[in-house]
C-alpha cells in the first residue's frame, strides 16, 4: 500500500539489525513504544520529580525503622531454682544515723542486720532538698528518662555505666550532720520479704536502747531502690522520691511486686529458660539481666503504741519478662524499599494518566459547548469528511 513491496523496500530494513538475540524477543514482557510516539512535558516533570521525592522519603523511613528495630515482650513462668537477690539502697533521712535501725526480715524467718552491711554517712538534709527541688522542677524530663530507660537500647547503654554510688556531698563550714545518708547493696533471699527503717529501740526488742520521741522525723529521699545488680543511672518507680511530714509518729509503707527482666539484643531468638536468672547468666553488651517493679504506698500517722517508720514490703513474682529487641535482614530491608519505590512510581503513573484522560475529556466537552464539530471533525490534524 505504501509502495515500499513494489520497490523491494522493507521497513524492516530501517530499524534495528536482526542478530542472535532476535530470538529471545518473542519472550519480551515489556511492551516498548517508540520515541516518535512520545511527548515530554513540563507537567510530567513536575509529577516526576515529587514521585522521586516521595520514593526517597517513604525509602529513608523504611531505613530508619529497620535500623531502631522492634521490641517484643514475652511472659513466662521463671525455670530454675534462684536463691539469692541483691537490694540497693540509698536513702537520705533527717536523723543521726545512730538513731536508725535497718533491718531485713524474709518469709524464711531470716533477718538481716542491714545497718551493719550499709554505708552509713552523715550529712545534712538542706543539701538533699535543694537537689530535690530541682528534680520536681524537672519533673518531665525526668518522667521521659524513665519512660526511655524501659527500652532495651537504653537499658543497655546502662550497661556500661561503673556500678557504684556517688559520694556523700561534704559538709560546708558551719554546717551540723543532723541527717543520715544510708546506701549500698547487700543480698538477700530471693523470697518475699521486708525493709524496716525504724528508731533505735522501737520495733525491735533492744536492751537498754529507747529514742526520745520528740527525734523522730521519717521524712526522706529515696535516691535509689532497685533489685537485682546495681545501675545508678537506670530510673526505678521509687528513684527520686521526695517525701516530707511534720509529724513524729509517721509511718509510711511501700508495696512492691518485683518481676525478673532480661533486656536483650541476641541476633538469634533464645528460648526464656536458657538466658533466665536462675541458670546464672553473666550479663554481657547485648544482655542484661534485671528486675522491674511495680509500686504502691500509703502513709499516714499512728498512735504511740504503733511503731513509726519507712516500711518496704517486697514480693517476688514467679513469672520472667523477656525484653527482645529485633532487627531485620537486610535482604527483607531490601525487598520493602523496593516494593516502596515501585509501588509509588507505578501508583503515580495511573494517577497522571487518569489525570491526563480527564484533562481530555474535559477539554472535548469545552470544546462541544462552544459550537466545534468534536474530534473528528476537522482542524489540528483531526480527520474531515470528504466531499463528493
Amino acid at each position: 500500500m505504501n509502495g515500499f513491496a513494489d520497490r523491494t523496500l522493507d521497513e524492516g530494513a530501517f530499524g534495528e539489525k536482526k542478530g542472535f538475540s532476535e530470538g529471545l524477543r518473542t519472550f519480551d514482557a515489556f511492551p516498548k513504544t517508540k520515541p516518535t510516539y512520545t511527548r515530554r512535558s513540563s507537567t510530567g516533570g513536575y509529577t516526576t520529580l515529587l514521585l522521586i521525592l516521595i520514593s526517597t522519603i517513604l525509602s529513608f523511613t523504611e531505613l530508619r525503622r529497620w535500623y531502631s528495630g522492634r521490641e517484643t515482650h514475652l511472659f513466662s513462668v521463671e525455670k530454675g531454682v534462684s536463691h539469692e537477690l541483691q537490694i540497693n539502697l540509698d536513702v537520705v533521712i533527717p536523723m543521726l544515723c545512730s538513731d536508725l535501725n535497718i533491718n531485713v526480715q524474709d518469709a524464711s524467718g531470716d533477718r538481716i542486720l542491714a545497718g551493719d552491711l550499709l554505708t552509713k554517712d552523715a550529712t545534712n538534709w538542706r543539701l538533699w532538698v535543694e537537689r530535690a527541688n530541682t528534680l520536681e522542677r524537672q519533673g518531665k524530663d525526668l518522667a521521659k528518662e524513665q519512660e526511655e530507660d524501659t527500652h532495651v537500647g537504653h537499658v543497655l547503654g546502662h550497661g556500661r555505666e561503673k556500678r557504684r554510688f556517688k559520694k556523700t556531698p561534704r559538709l560546708g563550714r558551719g554546717m551540723p550532720g543532723t541527717s543520715c545518708r544510708v546506701y549500698g547493696s547487700l543480698e538477700g533471699n530471693k523470697v518475699q520479704g521486708d525493709f524496716h527503717i525504724t528508731a533505735r529501740g522501737h520495733g525491735y526488742m533492744e536492751f537498754g536502747q529507747h529514742l526520745d520521741h520528740s527525734a523522730f522525723n521519717f521524712s526522706h529521699i529515696i535516691n535509689e531502690l532497685s533489685f537485682g545488680p546495681l545501675y545508678p543511672s537506670l530510673l526505678n518507680p521509687l528513684d527520686k522520691t521526695y517525701a516530707t511530714t511534720g509529724a513524729n509518729f509517721y509511718k509510711y509503707q511501700y508495696y512492691l511486686s518485683v518481676v525478673p527482666t532480661i533486656y536483650t539484643r541476641t541476633p538469634s531468638p533464645k528460648t526464656p529458660s536458657a538466658i533466665s536468672p536462675s541458670n546464672m547468666l553473666s550479663t554481657s553488651s547485648d544482655t542484661i539481666i534485671t528486675n522491674q517493679y511495680a509500686v504502691t504506698s500509703q502513709s499516714h500517722d499512728v498512735n504511740e503504741r504503733s511503731v513509726p517508720g519507712i516500711f518496704f514490703k517486697f514480693d517476688i513474682e514467679p513469672i520472667l519478662l523477656t525484653i527482645r529487641e529485633e532487627r531485620g535482614g537486610l535482604l527483607a530491608l531490601c525487598v520493602r524499599v523496593v516494593n516502596v519505590v515501585s509501588g509509588i512510581l507505578v501508583g503515580g503513573g495511573w494517577c497522571y494518566q487518569l489525570a491526563g484522560w480527564g484533562r481530555d475529556v474535559l477539554g472535548g466537552r469545552k470544546k462541544g459547548e462552544k459550537g466545534g464539530m468534536g474530534m473528528l471533525h476537522g482542524g489540528n490534524g483531526a480527520i474531515e469528511e470528504e466531499e463528493e
